[in-house]
């Protein structure tokens, strides 16, 4: 199935300068949400209690801002809806030390006045240990990333690998811009949802770059834009019907998952649209901005069959007793 019918190259090289200072304005928006407002971070990685409480009717969310007042434990703790109008979920920054152990019982006692209702879930999670998670998080993504940048060089050339690497640290900058702007949560599912991002994102780029190694060797031009946009244009419709396909199943977790994953769908939602975009129009012009050239690229490449074709005959020759 084809979406867009090939008859000749895009002329996509021609407009990356354009490209990339959309990208260059969307990475200072991002950084500078990150640096100047900051992340919401949720129970996981701040610390704190989570306690989840279903009503029989709909919860009264004043009712019960009043009734946790008025211990002190749960000074400046916050009450949101869950997802529907009969489920909240009470937050705050103290943990076990300050509120016991028994905090399902202690609410029953508080919102006794408020209603009918049941405690579904109590997270507690210690500041210590919060403060460990965000270190081990931003760990599991430096090695994800040395490890993609490892495999990439070994598969490709350096600069291939420095291009897919800028590309996925464009695309994840840019998802935590946008979890920023819209206050999402940070947890351990967005953890896991950036982390998703890098290997989409990576899975596009290592399919583009793919089809322009073959075209360095097929094509007798050695100007990098022209492979580069006949390479890509080959491309499209493949990536294309593969992003759809991604974004529209991320949409549904998004509108009819409810509010456990609503943060987790949202941020692939970003990393699918922003994956695409890079993998063609980032990942692409990078690989002509850092001085990749085909000549040089195909005489390494003759050098290294060269030496291959040696060997082999070295061990024919070994074999058949002549060595």
């Amino acid at each position: 199935m084809e979406i867009f019918k090939y008859t000749k190259p895009l002329s996509l090289m021609a407009k990356s300068k354009r490209f990339g200072a959309v990208s260059v304005v969307l990475l200072l928006i991002s950084l500078g949400l990150i640096l100047f407002k900051g992340f919401n971070f949720g129970v996981d990685f701040a610390g704190g209690t989570l306690i989840q409480i279903k009503y029989e009717g709909a919860a009264p969310i004043s009712k019960i801002r009043e009734a946790i007042s008025v211990d002190k434990a749960y000074e400046g703790a916050g009450v949101t809806r869950f997802g529907s109008d009969d489920e909240i979920v009470i937050k705050t920054k103290f943990s076990s030390q300050v509120l016991g152990d028994d905090v399902g019982k202690k609410m029953h006692m508080l919102l006794k006045e408020t209603g009918k209702f049941e405690v579904r879930r109590v997270d507690m999670i210690g500041a210590k240990v919060g403060s460990e998670l965000r270190e081990k998080g931003l760990t599991a993504m430096i090695l994800a990333i040395i490890g993609i940048l490892a495999y990439v060089s070994f598969r490709f050339e350096w600069r291939f690998a420095i291009a897919s690497v800028l590309a996925l640290l464009h695309d994840v900058t840019i998802a935590m811009g946008m979890i920023v702007l819209f206050n999402v949560e940070v947890n351990l599912d967005i953890l896991a949802a950036l982390l998703t991002i890098l290997g989409y994102s990576l899975n596009d780029t290592i399919i583009v770059f793919d089809r322009i190694r073959e075209g360095i060797r097929t094509m007798k031009t050695s100007d990098l834009s022209t492979v580069i946009d006949e390479s890509v244009t080959r491309t499209l419709s493949r990536t294309t019907l593969t992003s759809l396909t991604t974004f529209f199943v991320v949409l549904t977790l998004f509108v009819f998952g409810g509010e456990i994953i609503h943060g987790f769908a949202f941020t692939l939602l970003v990393g699918v649209l922003v994956g695409t975009y890079s993998s063609i129009f980032v990942a692409s012009p990078l690989l002509m901005w850092l001085g990749f050239s085909i000549s040089d690229y195909r005489l390494k490449e003759a050098e290294k069959l060269k030496r291959q074709k040696e060997k082999e005959k070295m061990r024919a020759m070994y074999e058949q007793g002549m060595l």
